[in-house]
């Protein structure tokens, strides 16, 4: 199967999910993070503004890293060059929406940081195999700006989004951590 076919197969299953389901998974997600050493020695996370639907939230974990006094960091996608800056993340008030709705920080309200300032980087996604490849949402954004981020890579994922085995191209770049329901591989 094409990353396109797989792709669409398990957003279906993930909309197939009842709003039940969806959220005893995301709060075990949560539950796994928050324990993990890749966790408590972070300082400084880079994470995106989550969308409703099939993504897995991630203002819980925003909100718990300003709880604890970590830095936050979030992506403005730049779509002439289909590059990613990560930007300062203070308040809810810095964002605005783009194209297919995702909300992404101003510039303007908020300070670059430089992406090996970054401890953590979650890395969203569609579909995922155990060595941590994935299918993402199209854009190829996450690949590129990972060919020179040396710092830890995490994803949060379903064990309804693993396949066996992701279909790979030479410039995919596996994450290093994907945080489960279950556990953390």
């Amino acid at each position: 199967m094409d990353k396109v076919q797989l792709r669409k197969n398990i957003i279906q299953q993930l909309k197939g999910l009842s709003k039940e389901e969806h959220t005893t998974i995301e709060h075990q997600i949560h539950k796994n993070l928050f324990a993990s050493d890749l966790w408590k020695n972070a300082d400084t996370i880079g994470i995106t503004i989550s969308q409703e639907g099939i993504e897995w939230d991630t203002r819980t974990i925003i909100e718990q890293a300003w709880s604890e006094g970590k830095s936050v960091a979030i992506p403005k996608c730049l779509q002439e060059t289909r590059a990613m800056q990560f930007y300062d993340f203070q308040s809810y008030d810095e964002l605005e929406v783009v194209y297919y709705g995702l909300k992404e920080p101003q510039p303007h309200k908020s300070r670059l940081i430089d992406k090996n300032d970054m401890d953590l980087l979650f890395v969203p996604g569609v579909v995922f195999d155990a060595s941590g490849y994935r299918i993402g949402f199209g854009g190829g954004y996450y690949d590129r700006f990972l060919t020179d981020f040396n710092h830890t890579t995490v994803s949060l994922v379903s064990t309804v989004q693993l396949i066996s085995e992701v279909p790979k191209e030479k410039h995919d770049i596996a994450v290093d951590y994907l945080i489960t329901e279950k556990d953390i591989i």
